[in-house]
């Protein structure tokens, strides 16, 4: 079963690896990386491509002859922190577009002179997350590889309480309000545009319409963000 585990984490993280790829040369090929919520997603997906890919790396260390080896520690620790970054990267990217449709859409301000604040703070603040198990020393062999987990020679909990704080819960959480805000966007902006279609038919270049349009790479969010956690929940 455990084998039949470990081709299901690769086969998971290829789909979205994979998935990932389509849409970044999706958005370079059709120009839309010129609007600054393309952007974002680009940068999300190509995060998404670098958090895919360093996990289906970690398909070694299941098979690693010499655990107790200082190589494999050094190996484990980096491999540990570049998931666990990575990942963060991709949701705040993911999160920074839905606050800029959201501010857009619901509240009629255009933010996109705050695209640079957008990718600093993306970069920056996952960086955070990632260090806290550097400094506790939380990052050991966690099947199907690396991430924060407890030593196994001791009894400690901070591992499993790190793991909760630094990403189960806050990612849960983000992905419940990113989603109840894409359905507040999306259901106020359809019935701007019906009511616009009934005083006056509405062209290609119309504000709410183009909103609208603008809304689609985001339900892309919940999807990718399921299919790189399913593995983990395998595991878990």
């Amino acid at each position: 079963s455990e084998h039949l585990a470990d081709i299901i984490f690769c086969v998971l993280n290829g789909v979205g690896l994979l998935v990932c790829l389509a849409a970044a040369i999706l958005v370079v090929a059709l120009r839309l990386h010129r609007k600054i919520v393309y952007r974002l997603f680009l940068y999300q997906v190509l995060a998404g491509i670098a958090f895919a890919t360093v996990q289906t790396l970690q398909i070694v260390f299941p098979n690693y002859d010499d655990k107790s080896s200082p190589v494999y520690a050094r190996l484990c620790i980096a491999i540990g922190f570049l998931v666990l970054y990575t990942q963060w990267i991709k949701v705040f990217f993911a999160t920074c577009a839905t606050f800029h449709l959201f501010c857009f859409a619901v509240l009629y301000k255009n933010l996109k002179k705050l695209e640079a604040l957008y990718v600093v703070t993306s970069l920056l603040v996952p960086a955070l997350f990632a260090i806290v198990p550097l400094i506790t020393h939380s990052y050991h062999y966690a099947p199907p590889g690396c991430f924060i987990n407890k030593d196994n020679n001791t009894e400690t909990q901070i591992a499993e309480i790190e793991r909760l704080a630094l990403w189960n819960v806050p990612a849960m959480v983000i992905l419940l309000m990113s989603s109840i805000a894409m359905v507040v966007m999306v259901t106020k902006l359809t019935f701007r545009v019906c009511l616009r279609l009934k005083r006056e038919p509405i062209n290609d270049g119309d504000q709410f319409l183009e909103a609208l349009k603008q809304l689609l790479p985001l339900a892309a969010f919940p999807i990718l963000f399921f299919i790189f956690v399913i593995p983990e929940l395998i595991y878990g």
